[in-house]
């Protein structure tokens, strides 16, 4: 008898990342006081004013916010691993499991990790040109949870795809080629989704600014920019060629595939 199941089967590598955000979290909640989780958070964090050396000056009395390369670097990863309490954390991981998971069986752990490190860049890109000089404490995963959504639906939604095999636990169905964005966002499905999942996060941006349940301002610039980089740069991380069922809708690829 079969015993594939991979729609109940978390990938290794996504458990393995789920792990890394409940231990950082846990850590800093067990092991740092106020005063060291703060400036753990002035070296980890993503903070828009960090790159303004002038203005920060002005803003921030003394050192208390690291100016140094290092942190204007690792910092455009480093926020996705932190979370402002256990809520925040809780749901980043619920949405993180069924579009994490899919396409971490499609991707394998390497590509995987890129692109979880590639859309967290861009959320954090995202956040800075809409916070300029601001001195916000941005952490999450929710930037690149948005991108890994925008990668999933790149090929879930199509025709034999892990949508309709569901039922049928069936493996391949993850590794059916990807149609062009152009082609993919006609599908009424994906087209739904998108639209659905943009409204909700214009939502939040026009008054709707709080986490239900917390205090927590919702980055919802992070989330598309995340999304944005996921839906665009699906074709450079996935290892499955691309589809040519319909040669009118194909489009230059990258050189990557």
């Amino acid at each position: 008898m079969k015993s594939s199941e991979p729609i109940f089967n978390v990938p290794a590598v996504l458990v393995s990342l789920i792990a890394l955000l409940v231990l950082v979290h846990v850590g800093r909640y067990f092991l740092l006081s106020p005063d060291d989780d703060l400036e753990f958070l002035t070296w980890f964090a993503f903070i828009p004013v960090r790159f303004d050396a002038g203005l920060l000056k002005t803003l921030v009395p003394g050192d208390l916010i690291p100016t140094g390369i290092g942190p204007r670097i690792w910092t455009f990863l480093t926020y996705a691993f932190l979370h402002a309490d256990f809520t925040h954390l809780f749901v980043n991981s619920i949405w993180l499991l069924p579009f994490g998971a899919a396409v971490a069986r499609r991707f394998g752990a390497f590509r995987f990790a890129l692109l979880f490190a590639a859309t967290s860049i861009a959320g954090a890109l995202a956040h800075l040109l809409t916070h300029s000089g601001e001195v916000v404490f941005m952490i999450g995963a929710s930037g690149a949870v948005s991108g890994l959504m925008a990668a999933a639906i790149r090929f879930a939604f199509q025709s034999g795809g892990p949508i309709e095999s569901w039922r049928r636990a069936d493996a391949a169905a993850y590794m059916i080629p990807a149609e062009p964005l152009s082609k993919a966002l006609r599908n009424p499905r994906v087209f739904i989704f998108v639209a659905v999942w943009f409204a909700l996060n214009i939502l939040f941006g026009v008054g709707v600014s709080v986490i239900p349940g917390t205090s927590q301002e919702v980055a919802w610039q992070t989330h598309i920019g995340g999304f944005l980089a996921g839906l665009i740069l699906f074709p450079l991380f996935d290892p499955v060629g691309a589809s040519h069922h319909d040669a009118g809708d194909s489009e230059p690829g990258p050189t990557i595939h």
